[in-house]
């Protein structure tokens, strides 16, 4: 209220020493100052001003708010996205270096051949997968790689059959998002007493809906134990971050048989 008050003054007299005897030019005939209508106008003219200025500035308050939360959320994103990403690096090459180590006490002639796959993949990870995207092909052709090593090691006990449809070259995806997949099928897998069988899939139809599904049959023991590791839940998080809604994600066992079916909007 006494901001109101200096302000009517305050414009009162500036106008009657600077601008004209008149203190209301706005109104039809000559008015007083003080009078009581010129201060009723004034007041309210007063009131709209520092409306005004009030809804601009709570206005860009707002919206530096919002931008500010949205570069945090972005960051946070960021910083979760790369923490996910950097748990399943360690967690692929602990088990491959396990599998070279049991190739190197049988002296196996294949030693070799998994260090150069191995450095093949190492490639692939270190500079391809820090990329937001990669090309599906190439995501495709890593894949192939890790089984060419579980094929190395076990032998004809392994039969892995890979099928592709669609047009996989034009497409982009995030990288590293198949494996853990791909994985638990050796993991979890009827590999101690009996062979492996997986089937992998990959097609893109033509609403550009990417479909990949891996088929493993398994041990019923192993999947009463407790497991260890990142695996679905990693994956599960990243979806969740980067695709939202656009994916479903359906895990379920059929006859002794272990079946992930993921699509993903591209």
């Amino acid at each position: 209220m006494g901001a109101l008050v200096v302000f009517y003054v305050v414009r009162t007299e500036l106008i009657f020493l600077f601008i004209n005897d008149n203190v209301w030019p706005e109104s039809q005939t000559p008015q007083r100052a003080y009078a009581f209508n010129h201060i009723l106008v004034v007041f309210l003219i007063g009131i709209y001003d520092v409306a005004l200025a009030t809804t601009i500035k709570l206005t860009a308050g707002w919206v530096f708010d919002r931008k500010r939360i949205e570069n945090l959320q972005a960051i946070q994103l960021k910083t979760e996205l790369q923490f996910l990403k950097a748990q399943i690096q360690p967690h692929f090459f602990f088990n491959t270096l396990n599998n070279l180590y049991a190739l190197t006490l049988e002296k196996s002639p294949q030693a070799p051949e998994v260090v150069l796959k191995l450095s093949e993949i190492m490639e692939y990870v270190l500079y391809d997968a820090k990329e937001p995207k990669v090309k599906l092909l190439n995501e495709i052709i890593y894949i192939q790689n890790y089984i060419d090593l579980e094929r190395l090691r076990y032998g004809n006990r392994l039969s892995v059959q890979v099928n592709i449809q669609g047009n996989i070259e034009d497409h982009m995806i995030t990288p590293l998002l198949f494996l853990p997949f791909i994985e638990n099928c050796f993991k979890h897998g009827a590999i101690e007493n009996n062979e492996l069988n997986v089937l992998i899939a990959f097609e893109v139809t033509q609403k550009n809906v990417l479909i990949f599904s891996v088929i493993n049959n398994y041990n019923v023991g192993t999947q009463n134990k407790k497991k260890h590791g990142i695996g679905n839940e990693n994956v599960l998080r990243r979806l969740e971050l980067l695709y939202r809604d656009n994916f479903t994600l359906v895990i379920k066992t059929e006859e002794q048989n272990y079946i992930v079916t993921l699509s993903i909007q591209l």
